[in-house]
C-alpha cells in the first residue's frame, strides 16, 4: 500500500482525502472525511465494450451502513442492511445526476461508482462528502471523465446563508440547497425551501458555487500528484465500432434531409403525431440499413437511437428559428385541464393534465399512529406526510412487465413531497397522517411537476387546510457547442435531447418550495440559470391562476369517509391513568369503542374514528379517567364498597370518594347498608379534597333539609377515635386504603 493524504480547511472544517489504503483492485478509490463523516468511493470501468446497447451503462450506488452511525437495525428478525432506504436511493441519484453528464455518452463500457458511508457523525451529512469522493475517485482513475467538479450545501440559519450547515442547523432554516459543478457552471441542483423568493434562492446558489472553487483546485492538486493517465477508448475502437460511427453519420444525413418535409411539415401538438413522425424516420433508417446490409447488432443499436438523432435536429431548429415542433412559443405552456372529486369513496382526488401528461392524485387521511417510522443511518423518528409516485408501462403507451417502483419513481415522489411540505398545516391544528398517491396515467414531459399540481388539488379537495396552493413547471434547454442556447418553458419528450436540461421548480405565488435540475451539457452558465428562473416564475403564476378556476381554496369540511380526530389535552401525569397497567385501560377503550388512540408525551391525546358514537364514548371515557375532581362538583356515582363508617362511590372511572355515614341522609343513619346496597346509583356532591388527595362526598347536601331539622351535637373525642378514617388516596390500579 502506498497511502497518500491531503487536507483542506473548507467552510470552517477540515476536508481530508486519503487514497492507497482501501479497495486497491479498482480503477481508483479514496476516502473523504468531513468532520467525522467518512465516505469510501470506488470507481470501476470494464475493459470490455457491451454490444447491442444504445446508452452509456453507468451505475451509481450509495451504500448506507447503519454501523456508520453506531446503530443496529430495529427489526427483531432482520439485522443486516437490506434494500436501500429511500434516503440512500435519493443520495445515489443526486451523485449520478452530477457526474453522468461529464462522461462521453457514446461509451459502451460498464462503469460503476459505489459510495459507502463508513462513518456518520450526525452533524455533517454524507451527501456532500459523497459528491466530492466520487469526483476525486474519477479524477484519480484512468476512466475518461471531464471533471473534476465539487458539491456544496447552502442553508439559511438565523436569517443568514451558511455553507454546509450541520444536520441540526438544517432543521431550523427555511432553505436547503445542494448544487454541484463549478463556480462558473452548475450541473445539478436539489433544493427544498419554505416559500423563499426566487431571487433569494438564486443568490444562495451563486454564493454556494463560489465556495466550490477551492475544492476543485484541491482535487486538481490531488490528481496531479496521484492520478492515472486516462484511457483512450477511441484509440482501440473495433472495426464494428468504427462501422457504427460511420453508419451513424449516414443516418444523421438522412434525418437532416427530411427535417422540412417530415419533421416541420406541420404543427404536431399531440404525442401520437410525434410518435408517428419518429416511426416514419425509423422505417426509413431501417430500409437504408437493410439495403446496405449492415450487420444486425449495429442495426439494432442505431434503430434504438433514431429518436436521439431526431431530437438533435429539433434542437437545431429551435436554435436557428425559435420554432418548436408543436407550434408553441419558447415560453408557452401546453393546454391545461384539471378536475377534483372524481372518486366516490376516497378522501380527496385531483386530476391535472398539461398537454399529454396526465396525473391523478389521491389523498388518504389517517390517524396520527399511521405515520411512517424512519430507521435509517441518518434519521430515526416518524414522517407524517408521504407522497408516492406510480407509473406503469401504459403510462408511456407501451407494454411491459409490472414491477415495484424504481429509483426514478422514488425520486419523482420525493420531489413532489418536498414541494408540498412547506404548505401543509401544522400538526397541532391538523394532526392527521397524510398520504398522497400520484398515479401517472400519461407521461409526455415532467410528470413529477404534474404530480405536484394534482396533489395540491387533491389536498384541497380533501379539506386539508394547506397554507397556499403549489404549482410546478419543468424548463428545458436547446443548446449547441457554439454557445447558442434557448430556454424552453414546459419541456416535453421530443425536446429533451443532447444539449438539454430538465430544470424543475415548484412554488407558490410568493416563492420556491423545491428544485431539481439535471442537464445533458457540461454545465449551465449563470445567464441560463437566471433566464430559467424568470421564465419558470411566469409559467408558475399562470398555472396557479388556472388551478384557482378548478378549486380556489381548501374545502371547509373533510370528506364524510375521512376519519375524524378529537384532540384532548390532559395533564402528562395522567397519561398512566389512560394507559393503565400493561395497557389494560387503553386497550379496553379501543376494543369497546373501535377508535384509535395516540398519546403524546406532552399530554396530547388524539382519538380517531369514523364512528361518531364510538368517538363520543371514547372521548368521554378518557376525560373521566383524567378529570381532576374539585370541591363543589356533582356526580352520579356507583356504590362499589361499604364499610360501617361509610360507602365508597365510584364517581369517575378509577376514582372513588367516601360518603361518610353522617353524609348519607339528614336522618340519622347507623350504617350505610340501612340505606344503600352495592351497585346503587346515587347523586353526590364533592365536599372537599383533603390534603392527602382523598375525596370526601355528601349525599345529603343534594337533598332538601327537613323542616325543623336540628344539627346533631359533634362527636366527643372518644367517638372520633373509634371512627375509622381513610389512609390512602385515589385508585391507581387499586382502591384507596381505609
Amino acid at each position: 500500500m502506498q497511502v497518500q493524504q491531503w487536507s483542506l480547511n473548507w467552510a470552517g472544517r477540515t476536508l481530508s482525502v486519503e487514497t492507497g489504503k482501501f479497495a486497491l483492485q479498482t480503477n481508483a478509490s479514496c476516502t473523504v472525511r468531513y468532520g467525522d463523516t467518512v465516505l469510501l468511493a470506488t470507481a470501476v470501468m470494464s475493459n470490455k465494450t457491451r454490444d447491442g446497447i444504445d446508452f452509456f451503462p453507468l451505475m451509481v450506488n450509495f451504500e448506507e451502513k447503519l454501523y456508520a452511525a453506531g446503530k443496529i437495525k430495529g427489526s427483531r428478525f432482520i439485522k443486516r442492511e437490506g434494500r436501500p432506504s429511500e434516503e440512500a436511493i435519493l443520495s445515489g441519484r443526486l451523485v449520478d445526476r452530477a457526474i453522468r453528464p461529464l462522461f462521453n455518452q457514446d461509451t459502451r463500457n460498464d462503469a460503476q461508482v459505489i459510495l459507502t458511508a463508513l462513518s456518520y457523525d450526525g452533524n455533517n451529512d454524507p451527501q456532500i462528502p459523497a459528491l466530492i469522493a466520487a469526483s476525486v475517485a474519477l479524477s484519480l482513475s484512468d476512466i475518461p471523465w471531464n471533471g473534476p467538479i465539487a458539491g456544496v450545501r447552502v442553508g439559511r440559519v438565523a436569517g443568514a446563508w451558511k455553507i454546509n450547515p450541520s444536520f441540526s442547523e438544517r432543521g431550523t432554516g427555511d432553505a436547503d440547497i445542494v448544487i454541484a459543478g463549478s463556480p462558473e457552471k452548475i450541473i445539478m441542483v436539489e433544493a427544498a425551501s419554505n416559500d423563499v423568493p426566487d431571487q433569494e434562492i438564486l443568490e444562495a446558489m451563486q454564493l454556494g458555487a463560489k465556495e466550490m472553487g477551492p475544492v476543485i483546485d484541491f482535487i486538481k492538486k490531488i490528481r496531479s500528484e496521484a492520478g492515472k493517465e486516462k484511457m483512450d477508448l477511441e484509440a482501440n475502437l473495433s472495426e464494428s465500432e468504427q462501422l457504427l460511427k460511420k453508419t451513424e453519420a449516414q443516418v444523421r444525413a438522412l434525418v437532416k434531409s427530411h427535417v422540412d418535409d417530415w419533421m416541420f411539415d406541420g404543427v404536431k401538438k399531440g404525442k401520437a403525431e410525434r410518435v408517428t413522425m419518429v416511426d416514419r424516420f425509423q422505417k426509413a433508417v431501417e430500409e437504408m440499413l437493410t439495403a446496405q446490409e449492415i450487420e444486425e447488432k449495429i442495426k439494432k443499436i442505431i434503430l434504438g437511437r433514431v429518436k436521439i438523432y431526431v431530437e438533435e435536429f429539433i434542437t437545431q431548429r429551435i436554435l436557428d428559428k425559435g420554432q418548436r415542433l408543436d407550434g408553441r412559443g419558447l415560453d408557452d405552456i401546453r393546454p391545461l385541464y384539471g378536475e377534483v372529486g372524481l372518486l366516490p369513496r376516497t378522501h380527496g382526488t385531483g386530476l391535472f393534465m398539461r398537454g399529454d401528461t396526465q396525473v391523478l392524485s389521491v389523498v388518504t387521511l389517517g390517524a396520527p399512529g399511521d405515520v411512517q417510522t424512519l430507521d435509517t443511518m441518518e434519521e430515526e423518528g416518524t414522517k407524517r406526510y408521504m407522497h408516492h409516485y406510480n407509473d406503469t408501462p401504459a403510462t408511456y403507451g407501451e407494454a411491459g412487465p409490472m414491477r415495484g417502483p424504481g429509483n426514478r419513481a422514488i425520486g419523482h415522489g420525493a420531489l413532489a413531497e418536498r414541494a408540498l411540505e412547506p404548505v401543509l398545516p401544522d400538526e397541532l391544528g391538523f394532526p392527521y397522517a397524510i398520504r398522497v398517491v400520484s398515479e401517472v396515467l400519461g407521461s409526455n414531459g415532467s410528470s413529477s411537476m404534474a404530480s405536484a399540481c394534482a396533489s395540491t388539488l387533491a389536498l384541497m379537495d380533501a379539506g386539508v387546510p394547506i397554507k397556499k396552493p403549489i404549482a410546478g413547471i419543468a424548463m428545458g434547454l436547446a443548446s449547441d457547442e457554439k454557445g447558442r442556447y434557448k430556454v424552453l418553458t414546459d419541456l416535453q419528450d421530443i425536446e429533451d435531447g443532447p444539449g438539454g436540461m430538465d430544470f424543475k421548480i415548484t412554488g407558490t405565488h410568493d416563492g420556491v418550495t423545491a428544485i431539481q435540475m439535471d442537464t445533458k451539457t457540461h454545465g449551465l452558465s449563470w445567464e441560463i440559470v437566471k433566464q430559467t428562473f424568470k421564465q419558470s416564475f411566469e409559467a408558475r403564476l399562470k398555472i396557479l391562476d388556472f388551478m384557482k378556476t378548478i378549486l380556489a381554496e381548501p374545502r371547509k369540511d373533510l370528506s364524510p369517509f375521512a376519519p375524524r380526530i378529537v384532540t384532548i389535552q390532559i395533564n402528562p401525569d395522567k397519561i398512566r391513568d389512560v394507559i393503565g397497567p400493561g395497557g389494560k385501560i387503553i386497550n379496553k377503550i379501543i376494543a369497546e369503542t373501535g377508535v384509535a388512540i395516540d398519546i403524546e408525551d406532552d399530554g396530547r391525546v388524539n382519538v380517531t374514528s369514523n364512528d361518531a358514537v364510538g368517538m363520543e364514548k371514547a372521548v368521554t371515557w378518557i376525560k373521566q379517567l383524567t378529570h381532576e375532581v374539585t370541591a363543589g362538583e356533582q356526580y352520579e356515582g356507583t356504590v362499589v364498597r361499604m364499610e360501617d363508617f361509610g360507602a365508597f362511590i365510584e364517581i369517575l372511572p378509577g376514582q372513588d370518594g367516601l360518603v361518610h355515614v353522617s353524609e348519607i341522609a339528614w336522618a340519622r343513619t347507623n350504617k350505610p347498608s340501612d340505606v344503600l346496597k352495592m351497585g346503587d346509583k346515587v347523586k353526590v356532591l364533592v365536599k372537599e379534597i383533603d390534603n392527602l388527595g382523598r375525596i370526601n362526598l355528601s349525599m345529603k347536601a343534594l337533598l332538601p333539609k327537613p323542616e325543623g331539622y336540628q344539627e346533631r351535637p359533634p362527636m366527643d373525642r372518644m367517638d372520633r377515635a373509634r371512627s375509622p378514617r381513610p389512609m390512602g388516596g385515589n385508585r391507581g390500579g387499586g382502591r384507596p386504603r381505609y
